[in-house]
């Protein structure tokens, strides 16, 4: 059912949002130099021979997790600098699945002021679907784990940075709605930090702060030393010591330890095995913990992330043992490498003993996928639109379609 229209420049309703002063790049008047040239003279030409009113349907070819507000938000900047008003209908709210094909919204204007807006505001909308469909799907997936977005690395520059954020914030409250997931609780920098409620990024050290120390137990001991009153995520495969590394920061800090202050997380990168294990003790780890994972068909990925190398779920079952048989069951396990839907999906239907996971890889991963479309499908009243394209067309309510 249709959503409440929205007339630019109306402020978006959406909370949190970004600072109000935070202008979306490019600004209204590079606009000419960013948008494809056939548009630039397409506008000439209207503004040659006179202008209309116009409607555009914008639409994805697969399913997604709708996420306007960046759109919109610039659509809202280039028309406050413009002096004029666009009208959008959205037809569904911020965070609701959208099948393929459907229209997400229309815009309603000038053509003379709408055609070159096209390549920039569908930029910031089709990788956010997607992203958000992704982050959505991850959460859904392992609802009692805590996410951590860490893709801020993998963006091509601070925009897609800040797109990539609000994706991942609207796909985590969407799973929440959907499953009560505990989703995304924060992310990995400060600038984008509001999206998840927070003042500022988290994440307590990287590889570089153990190779600096000299050894695992060191970095933490400078890392509390600094920072005396945060919590500790503990990395542990620098040296290819998971659970020895795991179980001297537990012993060195086990107060820390005792109050489910202190965790370690798991990088370990698909070149080894965690500390430990070999395909057969990983079939054995299962076996123990999840019998039925690998008993039933499962294709090459599966069994990777079931008991490949890397950051496996033997690997976690295997960590979360020796910590329990070590007296450190409040000790939390955080994951990262490779958590995509797919890995996610594994984790979740074997249960493994995840506390929580860092992760960029809720990014599309096929950016063929996140190429949203516009089309006019109304000129001055008329509806019209490119052959095979009906589909876009507004319906009409049964009353009217009757007469």
């Amino acid at each position: 059912m249709p959503r409440p229209d929205a007339t630019v420049p109306a402020k978006v309703a959406a909370s949190p949002d970004a600072p109000s002063d935070a202008a979306l790049p490019p600004p209204p008047d590079a606009v000419e130099r960013w948008t494809d040239r056939y548009f630039v003279r397409t506008k000439e030409a209207i503004g040659k021979f006179g202008d209309k009113t116009v409607t555009y349907a914008v639409f994805m070819r697969r399913p997604v997790i709708f996420t306007p507000r960046l759109m919109i938000r610039w659509l809202e900047e280039v028309s406050a600098a413009r002096n004029i008003r666009f009208r959008i209908e959205q037809n569904y709210s911020e965070g609701e699945w959208v099948g393929a094909g459907e229209p997400l919204l229309y815009i309603t204007g000038s053509i003379y002021h709408l055609v070159d807006l096209e390549t920039l505001y569908l930029q910031k909308l089709g990788a956010t679907c997607v992203a958000a469909y992704n982050a959505f799907t991850m959460c859904n997936d392992l609802p009692k784990v805590a996410f951590l977005a860490m893709d801020a690395r993998h963006c091509a520059g601070t925009e897609m940075a800040e797109m990539m954020a609000y994706a991942a914030a609207v796909g985590s409250e969407a799973a929440r709605r959907e499953s009560g997931a505990v989703g995304f609780i924060g992310n990995a920098n400060d600038a984008t930090a509001h999206y998840f409620g927070r003042d500022r990024g988290m994440g307590t050290m990287p590889h570089a702060l153990i190779g600096y120390a000299g050894s695992t137990v060191r970095a933490v001991e400078m890392f509390v030393e600094t920072f005396p009153g945060d919590d500790v995520i503990a990395l542990v495969d620098y040296f290819g010591r998971e659970v020895t590394d795991t179980l001297a920061v537990c012993r060195r800090f086990p107060e820390l330890a005792a109050a489910g202050r202190l965790g370690v997380r798991l990088d370990t990168h698909g070149g080894r095995f965690v500390e430990g294990l070999d395909p057969q003790q990983s079939y054995a780890v299962l076996e123990r913990h999840a019998p039925a994972a690998v008993r039933r068909y499962r294709n090459d990925t599966e069994l990777r992330y079931l008991t490949g190398t890397g950051v496996s779920a033997a690997a976690i079952f295997h960590v979360r043992e020796k910590l329990d048989a070590a007296g450190f069951p409040k000790v939390r396990i955080v994951a990262s490498s490779g958590f995509n839907v797919d890995k996610c999906r594994v984790m979740g239907d074997v249960g493994a003993p995840l506390d929580a996971v860092g992760t960029g890889s809720f990014l599309p991963d096929s950016w063929r996928e996140t190429y949203a479309t516009a089309d006019i499908v109304d000129y001055d009243g008329v509806a019209s639109v490119k052959v095979g394209r009906e589909f876009l067309l507004k319906r009409k309510p049964p009353a009217q379609a009757k007469e």
